[in-house]
């Protein structure tokens, strides 16, 4: 049986960065915060950091070998999750690899400028490989119309749908989880601390939302697109997931999980299954929707 508890604050080894790690006062964060309002760096269990912002998220996964940046908010904010990791101790520098969620603005923005800054790899599945290296998405996704350009990400290389990022102890597992955007990732891997291992899953968002012209249930324009995201909830219900995050914090409730004031448990049993029962439940609210305009 798992044992529920709140993230503990404990000092990592001296090893795994230049300087302590230190989390800053607890400073509560609104579910509706701005994508670019500032939170100071929280750790999280293990060697994973949380160094995004209110409203949106990027986790640092530390190790004495290098790090792994997952996420990087919008280019407003990057200058800010730069500094949450130097806050927290971590040397920017000493980031080995980059990966992502989906390639949207409000995720991808931060990536060139944290990859000029630490010289890392970047990795993405091909579906993203080529928005990220153009800063641009393409009709295939559903928000196409509605979504600005980012800065450019340079050498992007791919990553197969399992493919694994290594860094030293750090070992990440990518799942493609199509739906929100055709490149969606969702990431896992474990942690421990004190003697006590638990996975980690950092959950692509679930959400059916698109501009005025696309339409999930049009499968002669999108083929197979439907079906695809409607096996990500499959996937992610399926995912080893004792601690849930995801690139909107307040989709997986983190900042009542995270830090001395939490009011719920950090780790749940079934927080992916519940995340992606959310997630298929909107999409067939949506696709009603579809039905009922025609």
């Amino acid at each position: 049986m798992r044992l529920h508890a709140a993230a503990l604050l404990a000092l990592l080894p001296l090893s795994a960065c230049a300087t302590t790690p230190r989390a800053a006062a607890d400073t509560r964060c609104a579910d509706d915060a701005g994508w670019n309002d500032p939170s100071p760096p929280r750790h999280v269990y293990g060697g994973t950091w949380y160094v995004g912002t209110c409203g949106i998220a990027a986790l640092l996964v530390t190790g004495p070998d290098g790090h792994v940046l997952i996420d990087a908010g919008t280019e407003k904010s990057a200058p800010l999750v730069e500094a949450n990791i130097r806050a927290a101790g971590f040397r920017v520098e000493d980031i080995r690899a980059i990966v992502g969620s989906h390639a949207h603005g409000d995720h991808a923005g931060g990536i060139a400028r944290l990859q000029r800054a630490s010289g890392a790899t970047v990795r993405a599945r091909t579906p993203a490989v080529g928005v990220l290296s153009s800063g641009r998405a393409d009709r295939t996704d559903p928000q196409f119309l509605t979504l600005d350009a980012f800065p450019a990400v340079a050498n992007v290389v791919p990553l197969d749908d399992g493919g694994h990022v290594r860094v030293g102890s750090i070992e990440l597992v990518a799942h493609a989880t199509p739906g929100h955007t055709p490149g969606g990732t969702s990431w896992t891997w474990r942690e421990c601390e004190g003697g006590r291992c638990v996975d980690m899953a950092y959950v692509d968002s679930l959400t059916a939302i698109s501009d005025d012209v696309y339409r999930y249930s049009d499968d002669a324009a999108h083929p197979g697109a439907l079906a695809a995201f409607r096996a990500t909830f499959d996937t992610v219900a399926a995912l080893p997931c004792d601690v849930l995050i995801t690139p909107h914090p307040s989709a997986s409730g983190l900042w009542a999980r995270l830090g001395p004031g939490a009011t719920r448990p950090l780790e749940s049993d079934d927080a992916c299954r519940a995340y992606a029962g959310a997630g298929r439940l909107r999409l067939e609210e949506r696709l009603q929707k579809e039905a009922a305009a025609k």
